[in-house]
């Protein structure tokens, strides 16, 4: 994602000391972010699920896109540069070549993540316990309405699946 450094302009760039809360989940800013160094900490439910670390890499972007609230809480673990676009929405149709990087990218993390859940559905098929429903509960998502997509947590869990 380095070539979304070339982009950055028409936003702020942003210092963000080890320990500043950059987004929270639950929140909306309908701001982007990228990193332009430094390391930061994805935070789902209170567990670190992912540091950024690569320079141009984009977060926020979910939110954004989704137009609903922060699916993370993104917080600086060392000193930090982010840069910062308050209008993201704009920036996007302004921009379509970040929008089509955006969406490339969007893209690899759905292959991997379709990959995995293939891999877990071929593994537990036939087992004969709850773990045989993989294949049941890959498909209920799959044919959601977009809008409807609410994903749930172990301790949240979506009354529609």
């Amino acid at each position: 994602m380095r070539a979304v450094l070339d982009y950055c302009t028409g936003g702020t760039q942003r210092q963000a000391p080890a320990g500043t809360l950059i987004l929270t989940e639950g929140g909306a800013s309908g701001h982007l972010y990228v990193l332009m160094e430094g390391k930061l900490e994805v935070i789902k439910g209170g567990t670190v699920v992912a540091t950024i670390t690569d320079p141009g890499a984009v977060f926020g972007e979910m939110s954004v896109l989704l137009q609903q609230p922060h699916t993370a809480t993104v917080r600086a673990s060392v000193d930090s540069v982010i840069y910062e676009f308050d209008d993201a929405a704009s920036f996007l149709i302004q921009k379509p070549e970040v929008a089509l990087l955006l969406a490339r990218l969007l893209a690899q993390r759905l292959n991997v993540a379709n990959t995995y859940l293939a891999d877990l559905k071929r593994q537990y098929a036939g087992q004969g316990n709850h773990l045989a429903m993989v294949g049941d509960v890959l498909q209920s998502m799959i044919n959601l309405p977009p809008q409807e997509v609410s994903p749930g947590s172990d301790r949240q869990s979506d009354p529609r699946m």
